[in-house]
């Protein structure tokens, strides 16, 4: 592999005369010894160690390049776990493993031999290499390190542990752009990539620059990014192409929603382990509620710690990644609504897909040609580049968003610097689209129009929600199950429990215990209109 930065042979073994460096083995213990010292001090090349085991940076062959914006975008090198098969052939390729014995003369001579699998075995069996760099992740595009320069040179880097793999099209971005390399990538992004999608406000805009940038600062702000719907009106608005954009530059795996929690937390295990940039959701079931707890708890934590599938070992991932999701008129349920940015688009015409008179024509299939890629991750760079330069400095005008409220200073910065307005600004619009929420809300409501501040059992209530010869009290705003029946005493007692003192806009669920009984009752509080 000709990437910088590549490992060169140690020179403590001899080299023959094809080139390859001689390494002498004797009985099995001797070879056992011998190879994993071998290994241990890279006498492979691109060999790194990752999560206690060796692997090796190669080539992916035959990997074809995608058709459309939500194909899974493969990396062009992938980090082999190192198994003894592999060990095999690149002993073989790279080295001259050699067995000294004599000829029928007497005459000292060698043979060159490969290695017994469980010999191999054994040298790959420790999870200690001192000596072999920590490979943290393989990467396609640019990222800022931590003291807020920017790995472009393709090969490993120390500094972040970081595989950059090279990209033919794009050149070296100059580490302070001038005023009008930056003025020419604003033009480009603003007034033609972006310019003919159909936001629904300038913060849906801003919103997805931030998350365009996001994985490229990610080393930088060393922060939890919150989960990104990009949503619309209509099918044929753009979603896709605004979400393959930043999968063609990071790297992509697009999922199929689901509903079940245990199949969701394997398909988030199983992609993790993937040198990818970008997990989306693509095309969830039109009005579909995103309410995953499974979900909730990913985008919050660091680490992903799971059990391997078909094992009983776990494994713990790193969360850098960003997860997307994009469909028509979607929610958000649970916990949620506090953890999703929303980027909303809307046509306003019966037929989006027959628009014409493009800024960029035929964007979805431009931005799958990787020279127009290098061009949208160029002029991002500049003004990623030119932010840094001028200090990296942070928005104090943005919300508290709790684990996220970093992601949104760092990003807010980033886009006051270049007067790109909006960033999160539809925030409280969004909440109109918490599913849960609303559904609490209308509940409690008629709660209170119906029993005022009276507390009453569970069992009660419910006991007023059971049909009857008259128009239903509740007005459809009754808790029910998923087959929409009405739930037990126990099932509704536990869904109120998980709803005590959390407000719903102006009212709030109340509740006491009695002490004698052990019987708890409930009552609902509103805050009274201020004039």
């Amino acid at each position: 592999m000709t990437e910088a930065h590549s490992n060169t042979t140690r020179p403590m073994w001899p080299v023959g005369a094809d080139g390859r460096p001689k390494v002498r083995v004797g009985t099995n213990p001797e070879a056992i010894r011998v190879l994993t010292q071998a290994v241990g001090n890279r006498l492979l090349p691109d060999t790194y160690v990752q999560d206690g085991a060796p692997v090796v940076v190669e080539a992916v062959s035959g990997a074809g390049d995608p058709t459309a914006g939500d194909d899974d975008v493969a990396l062009p090198l992938t980090a082999s776990l190192l198994r003894p098969p592999l060990l095999a052939g690149l002993l073989a390729e790279h080295a001259y493993v050699y067995r000294p014995e004599l000829d029928k003369e007497g005459r000292p001579m060698e043979i060159e031999v490969s290695p017994s699998g469980p010999v191999l075995g054994a040298v790959l069996a420790p999870r200690s290499w001192p000596e072999l760099p920590v490979l943290r992740r393989i990467i396609s595009t640019p990222v800022l390190r931590s003291d807020g320069t920017l790995l472009q040179q393709p090969g490993y880097d120390p500094a972040t542990g970081y595989f950059l793999a090279g990209r033919t099209h794009l050149e070296p971005v100059p580490e302070k752009p001038t005023p009008e390399q930056v003025a020419t990538a604003r033009e480009f992004l603003l007034e033609r990539f972006l310019h003919d999608f159909p936001w629904l406000s300038p913060a849906d805009r801003a919103n997805y620059l931030g998350l365009l940038v996001t994985p490229i600062i990610r080393p930088f702000t060393r922060a939890l990014s919150p989960f990104g719907v990009i949503d619309a009106t209509m099918p044929g608005s753009g979603k896709t192409i605004l979400s393959g954009c930043v999968g063609l530059l990071v790297g992509q795996r697009v999922l199929t929603w689901t509903d079940s929690e245990e199949e969701l937390r394997k398909s988030i295990t199983t992609v993790l382990a993937d040198q990818i940039g970008v997990v989306v959701f693509d095309n969830l079931e039109e009005g579909a509620v995103i309410g995953s707890a499974v979900l909730a708890r990913l985008v919050t934590e660091r680490t992903w710690t799971d059990r391997k599938l078909g094992s009983n070992t776990a494994s713990t991932f790193p969360n850098d990644r960003l997860w997307l999701a994009t469909g028509n008129n979607l929610g958000v349920g649970g916990d949620m609504a506090s953890r999703t940015v929303w980027v909303r688009l809307d046509p306003d015409c019966p037929r989006p897909e027959a628009r014409s008179g493009f800024t960029i024509p035929n964007l979805d299939s431009w931005i799958l040609e990787p020279a127009n890629q290098a061009t949208v991750l160029r002029h991002v760079l500049t003004l990623i580049l030119d932010w840094t330069a001028a200090g990296a400095r942070i928005s104090t005008q943005v919300p508290q968003m709790r684990q996220f409220t970093r992601w949104a200073q760092h990003i807010g910065g980033f886009l006051e610097h270049h007067g790109i307005p909006g960033f999160l600004a539809n925030s409280e619009s969004a909440r109109e689209l918490d599913e849960d929420a609303a559904e609490w809300r209308a509940f409690l409501l008629r709660w209170h129009a119906l029993h005022g501040s009276k507390p009453v059992s569970a069992s009660e209530l419910l006991a007023s929600a059971e049909p009857g010869p008259g128009p239903d009290p509740w007005v459809g705003s009754f808790p029910t199950t998923k087959t929409g029946k009405l739930p037990n005493t126990r099932s509704l007692g536990h869904k109120l429990k998980g709803q005590i003192g959390r407000w719903r806009g102006d009212i709030v669920l109340r509740s006491v215990v009695d002490t004698e009984t052990n019987a708890r009752s409930y009552w609902v509080e509103r805050q009274p209109s201020t004039p």
